[in-house]
């Protein structure tokens, strides 16, 4: 009779919550049961443990055997349960000496020969293991994404024998270290190769520098997708927690975490036709959403009116910066901090406005084009710019304006100043810290007030529009928001751009 405890990780969620894997063996007829709210998966690994175990002339316990999976009240799912409970089975029956267990944490799905597998979701399961200060043994193919936590010690193991050597003392693994390639930029458009749109690429610049949302509305062609792709090379790399924040939440999609670009800002441009669960998170495993792989980054939607009524479920998020889903399977929660920027035409046919008269739009038909927006979306939404069509004059001219290296130099002095002064960015700041920092010009507030009166701002339009004022005034290096700055931020909130 023996009682092995080993320690792993659920896959729920952000925060990888731990698992205690208990294993006793006992006397009686021969039954492996696995309790604690296992779900298919889970309950399968009875079948792989026994036949890794076997088959790698180990003796699997002919008695009784009961792998708790605790706490009994958090659903476990996939299978990287399956190491754990053979290293507890194998400690508990006496077949292998570990030498301090509780020092580690284990994960890895077993194949019937004892190989190990990959798993979902390593990053956050070495992030969560590195607070607590123990050592991570896993499969080999997890190792790179694991190890881009610095914080902890990472065992990567190709078998189930490696793992026990180590353990008894025997042959030890290698600690893995993060393997830093050299980082690439993608290939993107630089701001001076996009004729024109001078207005435009100003609110772009401002966008950037603040972390606003931006709405760029004009006819088809006018450059207002290629202006959206320039805004992450304007933007300052991830910091290491950021990186690793945005990385996690890759890596529990399922997808493969990219360790050569891991610290650049990501960009997520979702089609209009995606679906709610698509864009905010949900179905099966509670996986992230759009809106949670566009953390620290960028969300592009563009065609805006086409999302229609799906767009109201990123109401909260823009505001709150994460997301609560609930399901009947669960309820998780995922950071969403992210810089919306949408495009839009200005009707269905795109050309409303157009100097030669090509819109052939009834103003009903304009209406419901436009009425696809809700009002309490758009007023979520920073900046909201015309980009008009562009004469041939324009169209001749090549360079225009500042590079995007130059620009993004200016965008970085403006980061430093707001993390100095509030530690965040000027769209994110608290009301009490905006109403401390927003030091207003006398004839300033004059205008803003004027503002709005006359066009019937809301209290959140008034909110955003003092913040853009205050980076349009970091940008020019000054600590008072002059009329000038006040007049800028006003110009760049037009309820209806276009």
């Amino acid at each position: 009779m023996g009682l092995a405890t080993v320690f792993s990780r659920a896959g729920t969620g952000f925060d990888a919550p731990l698992v205690t894997v208990e294993i006793n063996t006992g006397s009686g007829l021969p039954m492996f049961s696995v309790v604690g709210l296992p779900q298919a998966a889970v309950r399968e690994s009875k079948d792989r443990v026994r036949a890794a175990i076997q088959n790698n002339h180990y003796e699997f316990p002919s008695g009784r055997i009961t792998a708790n999976l605790a706490p009994a009240d958090l659903k476990k799912s996939g299978g990287r349960y399956d190491l754990p409970i053979a290293i507890g089975i194998l400690v508990a029956s006496g077949q292998v000496q570990a030498k301090n267990l509780l020092q580690y944490e284990f994960a890895g799905e077993l194949s019937l020969d004892g190989s190990l597998r990959s798993i979902q979701g390593a990053l956050p399961f070495s992030i969560a293991t590195g607070l607590q200060n123990r050592e991570l043994i896993l499969p080999t193919c997890n190792a790179n994404e694991a190890a881009l936590c610095a914080s902890v010690k990472i065992h990567a193991a190709n078998h189930l024998i490696d793992v026990c050597a180590h353990l008894t003392g025997g042959r030890l693994l290698e600690t893995w270290s993060r393997q830093d390639s050299v980082r690439e930029k993608p290939v993107i458009e630089n701001l001076n190769e996009i004729r024109g749109q001078l207005q435009a690429k100003r609110a772009l610049e401002i966008a950037a520098a603040g972390g606003h949302s931006l709405l760029l509305c004009g006819p088809p062609g006018s450059g207002k997708t290629m202006l959206a792709r320039t805004l992450p090379g304007l933007m300052p790399d991830l910091s290491e927690r950021e990186a690793l924040e945005t990385a996690a939440l890759v890596s529990l999609s399922g997808r493969q975490v990219d360790v050569s670009q891991w610290q650049l800002r990501p960009f997520r441009a979702p089609h209009h036709t995606a679906s709610k669960i698509a864009l905010v998170g949900g179905g099966t495993g509670l996986k992230p959403g759009e809106i949670s792989l566009a953390h620290n980054g960028v969300l592009f939607l563009d065609e805006l009116p086409e999302f229609g009524r799906k767009l109201e479920v990123l109401r909260e998020p823009i505001e709150s910066g994460f997301v609560e889903i609930s399901r009947a399977s669960g309820q998780v929660r995922y950071p969403a901090r992210f810089q919306l920027v949408a495009a839009m035409n200005p009707c269905s046919c795109g050309y409303l406005g157009d100097v030669n008269g090509r819109c052939r739009c009834t103003p009903q038909q304009v209406q419901q084009y436009r009425g696809r927006l809700s009002g309490p979306m758009l007023d979520r939404i920073d900046l909201h710019v015309n980009v008009p069509r562009l004469s041939a004059s324009e169209l001749s001219k090549f360079n225009y304006g500042d590079d995007s290296e130059r620009v993004a130099q200016r965008i970085l002095f403006a980061h430093k100043r707001q993390v100095q002064r509030t530690g965040d960015l000027n769209a994110r700041m608290s009301h009490k810290i905006l109403w401390e920092q927003c030091t207003l010009a006398p004839r300033a507030r004059k205008l803003l007030n004027r503002a709005v009166d006359q066009f019937g701002l809301s209290a959140r339009s008034w909110d955003r529009v003092l913040r853009v004022a205050r980076t349009i005034a970091d940008l020019q290096r000054s600590a008072e928001i002059s009329t000038a700055h006040m007049g800028e931020a006003l110009a760049l909130r037009q309820p209806e751009a276009g």
